[in-house]
């Protein structure tokens, strides 16, 4: 399925029904009297979040959302039916915005919030029966629905979200932790939307970890895969920050013995570049609390690359871990680390 985290619709609540302008004609009841019924009311515009879904996509290609309209009154003050609601199931981690104001924000699963309500339906004229007028001939019209102009927009619902370059292990990661399946492979921008996993540590309990797709410089001015995924950790408690030193450097440490100043420089400006992006797009994010993971400790130089860092991440008050997906390395620390972090903002 297509993810698509953005899309706009119009929400039109129904129009309630008219009321009727009747009188009663029956045989042997010579003043009848009015008798007209009233109009239904019109359904209203729902929305629902759904925890089993992740995308925008319905409201990408169905962006208007109608309820139905109420039914007119009848003869004998029979009441018009009322409009049917339009329930849309929406994901959990939406948010509605009336033009730039922010007027729904749904993270909790199975709320809900109308988005359009419909209109009252109107009196029949047996309503305006009174002694000073007996007869009356009119009826009220049903109101209109409300009709609104909405902007949906999705923010991944995470306790803790993995950011980095392309390539630094972000999915392998996930996969590693959790039963989440993203996809892998070794080419940038492999995932092309946040994933999801629920990660066991323990008797700390469990949290969501999200594997949010590889940010590069410039990213918070929409390069590459740009402000679309920035907005899917402002939610998180937590940012586990992975630095690959060969994301950066390439090739040349394969096959070679770099000295330390270059893999200091490695990982140094990595984490510099993602740690300006986040700052860029938004303080507050920047300033959340962060885990510095050096990733693929398999390969040859990393566990240097981390021993020659420590006091540099240490001078910035960041935690800093060494991790292995390949062979499980620091892994059960990690998410000891990561799950004490997030009880603790959130109890906060």
């Amino acid at each position: 399925m297509k993810f698509i985290d953005e899309a706009r619709v119009r929400a039109a609540g129904g129009d309630g029904g008219p009321g009727k302008i009747s009188w009663r004609r029956e045989k042997f009841v010579p003043l009848g009297g009015p008798d007209g019924g009233d109009g239904g009311s019109g359904g209203a515009v729902i929305f629902v979040t759904d925890p089993g879904l992740n995308t925008l996509i319905d409201f990408a290609f169905s962006p208007q959302l109608n309820a139905e309209s109420g039914a007119p009154g009848d003869a004998n003050q029979r009441h018009g039916r009322d409009g049917a609601d339009c329930v849309c199931r929406v994901p959990v981690g939406t948010q509605v915005y009336r033009g730039e104001e922010l007027v729904a924000d749904l993270s909790s699963p199975n709320s809900c919030w109308i988005a359009a309500r419909g209109g009252r339906g109107g009196k029949g004229n047996a309503y305006f029966k009174a002694p000073t007028n007996q007869a009356p001939d009119f009826a009220q019209p049903g109101r209109a629905g409300e009709i609104h102009e909405l902007r949906l927009v999705l923010k991944s619902v995470a306790d803790a979200g993995l950011v980095g370059l392309p390539n630094t292990g972000k999915s392998t990661l996930v996969a590693a932790v959790s039963k989440a399946h993203p996809k892998i492979a070794d080419y940038p921008f492999t995932t092309l939307r946040p994933s999801l996993g629920v990660v066991v540590a323990g008797e700390l309990g469990k949290f969501v970890l999200a594997d949010i797709p590889g940010l590069i410089p410039g990213a918070h001015t929409g390069k590459g895969l740009g402000l679309r995924f920035l907005q899917h950790v402002e939610r998180t408690a937590v940012l586990a920050q992975l630095i690959d030193i060969y994301s950066s450097a390439g090739e040349s440490f394969l096959g070679s013995e770099p000295d330390d100043q270059h893999l200091i420089d490695a990982a140094i400006t990595q984490y510099q570049a993602i740690d300006d992006e986040l700052r860029l797009f938004s303080p507050e994010l920047s300033a959340k609390p962060r885990l510095i993971v050096f990733s693929k400790a398999d390969l040859p130089h990393t566990k240097r690359a981390y021993e020659l860092c420590l006091e540099f991440f240490q001078g910035k008050n960041l935690p800093v871990m060494l991790i292995s997906s390949h062979t499980g390395l620091g892994l059960d620390e990690f998410k000891h680390s990561l799950c004490r972090i997030v009880h603790n903002q959130r109890n906060r």
